[in-house]
Order: C-alpha cells, then structure tokens, then sequence
C-alpha cells in the first residue's frame, strides 16, 4: 500500500481461505486489512463464495466484526442452484445501472427457480438453533478426526472452521500458501481411494474444503469416522 500509494484499487481476499483447503486467518489480520483499505482509499471485498453462510448467517464478516465494501456470494444463496450475487455500501451499489454508469447483466439475473430455491434456502438457515446444530455435528467430525490422526499416527492435521474442514496431508500447521503447498498429495490420493472403497465421496483434491451440511445425521459422521480410520491407517506407514 505504501509502495503504490493511490494505485490501489481494491483487495480481494476469502476471509477464511478455502481454495487451498481451510485456511483460518490469523487474529488482527482482516482488522489489518480493513484499516489499511481506509486509510489509503482502496475498496475491501470479502469472497464469501465459500464461507457466506456456511460460518453463519451473516457470513465470516459478521463472525470477524469486520465489515467489507462489497461481498461477493455464489450458490450457497440458491441452494446449490446457479446464483450468485454481490452488495456492499450504497454510494458503491448506486453506481450501478440504471442508477449509475456500472452495467451488470446475467444471462440468469433473476432466474425464477433459482430465486425460489434461494428464498426457501433462507428461511431454512434462518430457524432458531440452525447454526447451532449444525456448529456441533461439525465440531463432532471434526474432534473425531483430530482423534483418528493420533491414534493412527497418520501424517496429517485436521483444521475446522464453522462446518468447513481439511485434512491436510502434513505434520506442521497449515497458515498459508506456502504451507499448503508443501502437503502430501500423493499419501491424500491414497486416502481418497481408500474413502472412496469404504463408501465415502470426498473431493478428489488434496486442497478442497469438506462441508458439513444439515442434511449429515450422526449416522453418517460415525460412518465417515470409522472409513477415516481404516483409510488413514492404511497410509500412515
């Protein structure tokens, strides 16, 4: 910022990272980042593809108490349908047509069953206890991997934020970009095949996130627990 002082548009960043598996961010990071976009006249926009609602109602921002200039959210709004869609301060979304000079245009802007699907998406997470619930069958699985690696001994950590989750296939803390890239991909193949035998569908990238949804009973965390251990068994030699 101080380097290229008043070229700087805007930041962009996922308040929690979850392209490269579960990146929480470190305390006073996005206060940093809020602090330094206003001091310097850059626009902050938080990504809540990922984390916009899936953390909370209010998104990650609302977890943080930080609040951004625009947001971006995607099919999480529609529930699962194609939708997306972005907000932020009203001097910013004024600009945009037919208020302003800024044309936006969606070849499904508005689509109808999509923003049915989005409505009833809504009233769902908005029920009392929602989050709560769904908080405590993701601490479950979580807890519950945290416990399978150590009793395995397989070379991996198991990070949880909100209902999102990554195994990451190495020994030091995941913190970054850098960190993330120095995982095990080969031993996380190994691990998905062997999930995939005992009858558990994950992402076949050692860098996705795993979601827990309402939609998961107990049932189904015991099930994909007892496949973690056996899998992660298999590889920990």
């Amino acid at each position: 910022m101080d380097l290229h002082r008043g070229q700087i548009a805007a930041v962009i960043v996922e308040p929690i990272a979850a392209n490269m598996g579960v990146v929480p961010p470190k305390s006073g990071f996005l206060r940093a980042l809020r602090d330094l976009c206003s001091r310097h006249g850059a626009l902050l926009i938080f990504d809540e593809v990922i984390t916009g609602f899936r953390i909370c109602y209010g998104g990650a921002q609302t977890l943080f108490g930080i609040t951004p200039d625009l947001t971006t959210l995607g099919k999480i709004i529609g529930g699962g349908l194609p939708v997306a869609a972005y907000g932020g301060r009203r001097d910013l979304m004024d600009r945009v047509a037919p208020l302003g000079p800024v044309y936006q245009g969606g070849t499904l802007s508005g689509n109808p069953l999509a923003m049915s699907a989005g409505i009833a998406s809504l009233d769902l997470l908005a029920a009392p206890g929602f989050y709560e619930s769904l908080d405590a069958r993701a601490r479950r699985l979580g807890d519950g991997l945290v416990a399978v690696l150590s009793e395995t001994g397989a070379p991996a950590t198991a990070v949880r934020a909100g209902s999102l989750l990554t195994l990451f296939f190495s020994r030091e803390p995941v913190t970054d970009y850098a960190a993330a890239k120095k995982c095990d991909t080969r031993r996380f193949a190994e691990f998905f095949r062997g999930m995939l035998d005992r009858g558990v569908f994950l992402a076949p990238s050692q860098f996705e996130a795993l979601f827990v949804s309402a939609a998961h009973t107990d049932a189904d965390i015991d099930r994909t627990l007892a496949a973690c251990c056996e899998s992660l068994a298999a590889v920990a030699g």
